[in-house]
């Protein structure tokens, strides 16, 4: 079969690869429809992720048909047009029986990377290195989806392929920042990123409550989608004043909760910008994380800070002084996709979540390396690539 595969830093082709097979009753095979770019893509493609290997199939957010199921598998048959979580979890250990499904202890199959690093070992996930598995992506023709009665999800009928495209995993992660940030009605949420899972975490927002929402950027397209499709008021960092702003919307308050969606290569102006990008690519910290850093800041006294940007390791200059003595608290996660899943596509189904517009273009797996050039760069008013096999 055809896969998009990682050739080396910012290099990405298609290869001819083996068929996946089922290796235990409870896999299945997917014939993919559909599978998206993410920005944590990119830090693998970047090289800020060092566990990849060349020829190994990226992406982990897709959907598609079932083709052949395990002896085990029982909520799926041949024929199911099926999302599947980007996350792989058995739905039987302790922390899946919490809904805590990226921290599943059987996901993952090769833990000792990250229990060196972390201490412990999250879940497994398609398509992004040897760290988190191994496990082949989803840009491909065809997938291998373990534990499949837990983590893929029969399409209803009449929700677009593309709508249902996002619900394996930005859909899932914004919604996880305004669920477990704690949003409640009446408050103000301020969402430092406008990409696909930011804007996903404000129409989250919105729809659990908030009163304001207010999405911070500095790419004006994706700042005028976000207003336009989650309802949310936009700022433009590299224009406003954002303290300034944030205080003034919040009655000299600050946000209630403040939600981080950028991640480990996050862009800042001036000096403080320049100082993180030397130091990351000297290899001094491993993330740059100017919007978290901010998001501690304007939080309001005794209010949430929610990380759902991919950090990996080591960072400089953490405000762990505002942190403290500003009563907040932090919580951050890979998402827990079949804690979601089910929800997002009964919003789905009733139009109250739409995410067609996310995928901005749409490419074939022979034209890879064009489709992450554009979703790197956002140039063209990209904000997501689609791949279609």
């Amino acid at each position: 079969m055809k896969a998009l595969c990682w050739e080396g830093v910012n290099k990405v082709a298609p290869r001819d690869v083996p068929d996946p097979q089922i290796r235990n009753s409870g896999d299945v095979i997917v014939r993919v429809r559909q599978s998206v770019t993410c920005g944590s893509d990119l830090h693998l493609l970047g090289g800020y992720i060092p566990f990849m290997r060349q020829g190994d199939v990226l992406g982990h957010e897709f959907l598609g048909d079932v083709v052949e199921v395990g002896a085990g598998v029982r909520r799926h048959a041949v024929g199911d047009r099926v999302v599947v979580s980007s996350f792989i979890a058995c739905g039987q250990c302790w922390y899946c029986q919490r809904q805590e499904f990226s921290l599943c202890d059987n996901g993952n199959t090769n833990p000792a990377i990250t229990e060196q690093m972390w201490g412990a070992a999250p879940g497994g996930c398609f398509g992004y290195s040897h760290a988190m598995g191994g496990n082949a992506g989803s840009h491909a023709e065809y997938v291998r989806v373990p534990f499949a009665d837990v983590g893929a999800f029969t399409v209803p009928d009449g929700v677009s392929d593309t709508r249902a495209l996002f619900a394996s995993d930005s859909a899932a992660t914004g919604w996880m920042g305004a669920d477990l940030g704690g949003v409640r009605p009446g408050d103000v949420v301020a969402v430092w990123g406008a990409g696909a899972v930011g804007q996903m975490a404000a129409r989250a927002a919105m729809l659990l409550g908030a009163e304001r929402v207010i999405c911070i950027d500095r790419y004006d397209y994706r700042l005028a989608m976000t207003a336009r499709h989650a309802g949310a008021e936009t700022l433009n960092y590299e224009r406003d004043d954002i303290g300034g702003e944030l205080l003034e919307r919040t009655g000299g308050r600050g946000p209630d909760v403040c939600i981080e969606a950028v991640g480990m290569e996050a862009h800042a102006p001036g000096p403080q910008g320049a100082y993180d990008m030397v130091k990351q690519q000297l290899r001094l910290q491993t993330d740059r994380t100017a919007p978290l850093r901010a998001a501690i800041y304007h939080c309001r006294k005794g209010g949430t800070v929610f990380v759902l940007g991919v950090f990996a390791g080591a960072v400089d200059k953490f405000p762990l002084g505002a942190l403290m003595n500003k009563g907040l608290t932090v919580r951050g996660a890979q998402m827990h996709g079949q804690r979601y899943i089910p929800m997002l596509l009964e919003r789905m189904a009733r139009g109250e979540l739409v995410t067609e517009h996310l995928a901005t273009h749409m490419m074939s797996l022979d034209d890879g390396q064009r489709g992450y050039d554009i979703f790197k760069d956002k140039a063209d008013g990209c904000v997501r690539t689609v791949f279609t096999p």
